[in-house]
């Protein structure tokens, strides 16, 4: 006799045919917790934190590494500035500049580093020296660049004087003295003068109505004040004149030591001693600032940083006080510091973010 079976019972049954009984030793994965799995979680934490730890090195030795290069680069390339081609001033990113070689006396040939206004630099592509003579004319501010002593015009504060000037709106041309750089010669105050005036007379035969300044740093400060006095001799004089870093004289007491500003000249090619006699004694220099700063009626800027280590503060406001009595004006002599905190020593105030505008308002005024 079959026995009846009720629709709850039916039920079960399909339900325990579909399913699979479950293993009593069966565990499930999720609840399963074993010494393995824990290390394994821990060594997974561990190597994230690891790699982080890691990155984070990584970060902080890259952000040193740049820092340290942003210092040491531009005095890897002062140091190196001499095995510049300085024919091919493109080679370094100057792809609006030009190189020209001239002579102001015969068996001397000085190399200059022409650049037009930034806003030309799209024209100067592929442009030959014509073309550049005639931008001259083109009634923009010209500036001569007469640099410091030692090394040549491609060093990097030299560099960046000239762009900033270039950026303004102005040309820029970047003397190498004779015997600096690729300019043959040997190098003397009188020498050095001579070269100057020399370019000062070739810009002034193309230039047109622009106005023609001068700056110059550290020992250009003395070839520009020179230069200056021996173009008022002539009837002549600079439109304004930038002094960067400036000294008060070269002269120094007979009995007090002193490097000679030309030593450098004679260290790198010590074979000179042997065709000159007593070199560095014939090449005194005097370099007056102090007294051509009485001669010279020119509008003055002075700009110097607090803390040059190489020239003192003082200097810049002795040379003030001398040109601003000499000339009895205000107006026409200024003095800008730049403070101490900002660590632009001796080579640093093309660094300032303030600098364009300085020099603008100073061009400014000599067209008043």
């Amino acid at each position: 006799m079959k026995r009846r079976i009720n629709k709850s019972e039916r039920k079960f049954q399909s339900a325990g045919r579909l399913q699979k009984p479950k293993d009593l030793n069966e565990h499930p994965r999720v609840h399963t917790i074993t010494t393995e799995n824990i290390l394994s979680s821990t060594t997974t934490k561990l190597s994230c934190k690891q790699r982080s730890q890691w990155v984070w090195t990584w970060t902080k030795m890259g952000l040193l590494s740049v820092c340290v290069l942003s210092a040491t680069v531009p005095f890897l390339l002062y140091l190196f500035s001499d095995y510049v081609d300085l024919s091919r001033p493109s080679d370094i990113g100057l792809n609006h500049t030009i190189n020209i070689y001239l002579k102001p006396e015969e068996g001397v040939r000085v190399g200059v580093w022409y650049t037009v206004p930034e806003h030309r630099w799209k024209e100067a592509q592929g442009q030959n020296l014509e073309w550049y003579e005639k931008a001259l004319a083109d009634g923009s501010p010209i500036f001569i660049y007469l640099h410091g002593n030692g090394g040549n015009r491609s060093a990097p504060h030299r560099i960046g004087i000239a762009n900033v000037l270039s950026a303004v709106g102005y040309h820029v041309l970047a003397l190498d003295y004779r015997g600096f750089g690729d300019s043959t010669g040997e190098p003397t105050e009188a020498g050095l003068s001579t070269d100057a005036l020399y370019l000062y007379d070739w810009v002034k035969a193309r230039s047109g109505n622009s106005l023609v300044c001068v700056w110059g740093h550290s020992l250009g400060s003395g070839v520009s004040t020179n230069t200056a006095v021996k173009l008022l001799e002539q009837g002549k004089q600079f439109d304004g004149i930038i002094l960067e870093g400036a000294f008060l004289t070269g002269r120094v007491a007979p009995n007090q030591i002193f490097e000679h500003p030309f030593s450098w000249f004679y260290w790198k090619f010590p074979y000179i001693q042997f065709f000159l006699f007593n070199p560095l004694k014939n090449n005194i220099v005097e370099f007056p600032n102090d007294k051509n700063l009485q001669k010279i009626r020119t509008p003055i800027m002075i700009l110097h940083a607090e803390d040059d280590h190489l020239v003192p503060f003082t200097s810049a406001q002795e040379i003030y006080r001398i040109a601003k009595k000499a000339q009895n004006s205000d107006e026409r002599v200024k003095l800008v510091p730049f403070k101490g905190s900002l660590g632009y020593l001796h080579n640093g105030l093309y660094k300032d973010p303030g600098l364009p505008d300085i020099i603008r308002e100073f061009v400014q005024s000599l067209k008043a």
